[in-house]
């Protein structure tokens, strides 16, 4: 005798259907119902087949195993309810972790490396060239706010023919032939001076020519609350410098 009735009445348990509606899903009479549940009858082929497809569960499960409230649950049948849930295909994006720097440097311009990289999928804008990069010191925050350790940032590529349309201070990934970094660039012609926001650490400046990559910071994903007030005046305040700076330039 198969364990089809003892399965099929603890399938109406875990759906709270009486033996009538639970026969009428199936167009069964609720009496040919009960005798298959109380073992007194056995079912045709088609209606356990029917049964079985309607709520994904093997043929084979339903009639020689006692299965439990619990592998019933995994079953992606009818047993759950259908939130027709749409699911969002996201960008995957590279990721350089603080391991992969010194060999992300040499082989930036291989595709197969890049393939073989740490990729992310978040919820950001798709059709974008994207790199995504993991903090790995202080350099970037200031007092209690700005970027930290196992903070994640995810910049938009600037080609090299773009670099002179830069006008404000960013915060941005920048390759050269020896590092990478991530720093606050102030652009000038032909030139970045390239800053921390922590104090304490010197600025320089670079030549166009010596930067390979750059990648502005377009989103960032915070490994704790970051206090977003400071972090609006700190931008603000930079980008005050910098005109502050042109203004007296051009005195």
């Amino acid at each position: 005798m198969s364990l089809f009735g003892k399965n099929i009445r603890k399938i109406r348990s875990i759906k709270s259907l009486s033996q009538q509606a639970f026969a009428d899903i199936f167009e069964l009479k609720r009496g040919t119902l009960g005798a298959y549940e109380e073992g007194r009858s056995e079912p045709k082929i088609e209606t356990i087949i029917k049964i079985a497809n309607y709520f994904s569960i093997t043929i084979d499960a339903i009639l020689t195993k006692e299965l439990t409230v619990n592998e019933l649950l995994k079953f992606n049948g009818d047993l759950e309810s259908n939130h027709n849930i749409e699911k969002n295909e996201f960008p995957k994006i590279p990721c350089i972790t603080p391991k992969d720097q010194d060999s992300y440097i040499k082989h930036s311009e291989n595709s197969n490396y890049i393939k073989d990289l740490h990729h992310l999928s978040l919820p950001v804008e798709q059709n974008k060239k994207l790199r995504a990069f993991i903090v790995d010191n202080l350099e970037m925050s200031s007092d209690n706010s700005g970027l930290f350790p196992k903070d994640i940032v995810i910049g938009e590529w600037i080609p090299k023919s773009d670099f002179d349309t830069l006008e404000n201070p960013s915060i941005c990934i920048l390759l050269t032939s020896k590092d990478i970094v991530l720093k606050r660039i102030h652009p000038s012609k032909n030139k970045f001076t390239l800053r921390a926001d922590h104090s304490g650490i010197e600025e320089y400046t670079i030549n166009h020519s010596e930067v390979n990559e750059l990648w502005e910071i377009r989103y960032v994903f915070n490994y704790r609350v970051p206090e977003l007030k400071n972090n609006q005046i700190l931008n603000k305040l930079a980008y005050l410098e910098h005109e502050f700076k042109k203004l007296k330039s051009s005195l």
